[in-house]
């Protein structure tokens, strides 16, 4: 090998090295950016001729290899939306611009002024929509063409009917024949409207009682009749214990002509009859004063209701939650896998594209067929590892050091030969 060859190949390892520490150099930076993978550096020795016997080695390249698929710390986050992928594969993220998909470990998700979950690249979360029983609405589910950014702007709970009424009451054994009880009972039509209807329980005889139920009348005011009751008179009738004897059917409240233009109702009162989850009985009251005891009352109705707050599962389901109470599922988030993670093309910090190495993206719902788990309010550290970084910054700066020596030394054999001629 000639002066010439030597000094060929302490600059290619100057270069080298140089690539090396901007690769640390980089890593360290990122050390606490969420969802950073970092960058390693891998050496191959240059053959200047490999056709004699021994191998002629004649410098050395450097290239950048991705750790995509190494997991990073998972920490706490008092965000609700910011997400951590525990285990394999990668949020899907759009750039707002283009149809195009893209993918990230950064769940630094929140949501901005249009409702949109975006992360701190400006990239938005897309996931499958769902339907009311939170059933996933595409029906090609393979393709990142089924997903469209998850957006919490316009949300509302639907409100539902009133179709069943459970209590639990004892009507007094004491009572005088001709005495009569009411109570109220809030019932909701198909609109969301709240009404009260008032049920009257009079004594008709030993062991025996009559139910009547009143129009409903709108709870906000408390006189305004909002519809029409029927299915009573009903007479119920007890045992020697108190325990109802019949009827031995449900009871059904029919209410139809809503004011408010709402489906007629078919209520079922359930107070115990059929094994029901309901109770009534007939004891004695324990009082001077005979009364009815009501020990609770539900009914399955409510009102329209306003997103209170969002819950995320591992299974990457957003939970919507209401302030009438419920709860719907209103998108499912998927996880996107690849054959090999480290072969994505990133196109920002933390956000990368599939390319030829990576192969194609398989949609999987989160914690199945392999994909890893959502966890909520948390986030995915930097997979760097700053003492690793620290140590490589000084094999590089040692081998750089190294490698210049030797063009110095170069130098100084050049000029020797120089002088030699003179």
């Amino acid at each position: 090998m000639s002066i010439f060859s030597a000094l060929n190949t302490a600059t290619s390892a100057l270069y080298a090295q140089s690539k090396a520490f901007t690769s640390i150099s980089s890593n360290i930076s990122n050390s606490s950016s969420t969802g950073y993978k970092a960058t390693d550096t891998s050496f191959t020795a240059l053959l200047t001729d490999s056709q004699s016997s021994s191998a002629d080695y004649g410098g050395v390249t450097a290239s950048t290899v991705q750790t995509v698929s190494s997991q990073g710390d998972i920490t706490s986050s008092s965000t609700t939306t910011n997400l951590a992928l525990d285990g394999n594969g990668m949020f899907v993220v759009n750039d707002g611009t283009s149809t195009s998909s893209y993918y990230t470990r950064d769940g630094s998700f929140s949501e901005d002024d249009n409702g949109n979950l975006v992360n701190s690249e400006g990239y938005y979360l897309e996931g499958w929509a769902t339907d009311d029983s939170g059933n996933i609405l595409a029906t090609n589910r393979s393709d990142t063409a089924s997903l469209e950014k998850i957006n919490l702007n316009d949300i509302t709970g639907s409100p539902n009917a009133t179709t069943k009424v459970t209590t639990s009451m004892n009507l007094p054994s004491d009572a005088a024949v001709g005495d009569s009880y009411t109570t109220d009972t809030e019932v909701y039509d198909s609109l969301g409207n709240s009404s009260t209807v008032t049920l009257s329980w009079t004594k008709t005889g030993t062991n025996s009682w009559e139910l009547d139920a009143s129009n409903p009348v709108s709870a906000t005011d408390g006189s305004t009749v909002t519809g029409t009751s029927s299915g009573t008179p009903v007479t119920l009738t007890f045992n020697s214990d108190g325990s109802l004897a019949s009827p031995t059917t449900d009871i059904t409240l029919g209410i139809t002509g809503w004011s408010s233009g709402a489906t007629d109702s078919s209520i079922t009162l359930d107070y115990g009859e059929n094994s029901g989850s309901g109770s009534i009985t007939q004891y004695a009251s324990g009082s001077t004063t005979a009364g009815v005891t009501v020990t609770s009352t539900k009914q399955d109705g409510y009102a329209k209701g306003t997103l209170s707050s969002v819950d995320i599962n591992t299974d990457g389901s957003v939970v919507a939650n209401f302030d009438n109470g419920q709860s719907k599922t209103v998108y499912k988030i998927p996880v996107a896998t690849f054959a090999n993670e480290d072969g994505l093309t990133a196109v920002s910090g933390q956000t990368y594209a599939q390319s030829t190495a990576s192969g194609s993206y398989t949609l999987k719902e989160a914690g199945s067929d392999g994909a890893g788990t959502i966890e909520s309010s948390s986030l995915e550290s930097s997979n760097v590892d700053t003492s690793d970084e620290l140590s490589r910054m000084i094999y590089a700066q040692q081998a750089y050091s190294a490698a210049a020596k030797v063009v110095s030394t170069a130098q100084d054999m050049m000029d020797t030969l120089l002088q030699a001629k003179r």
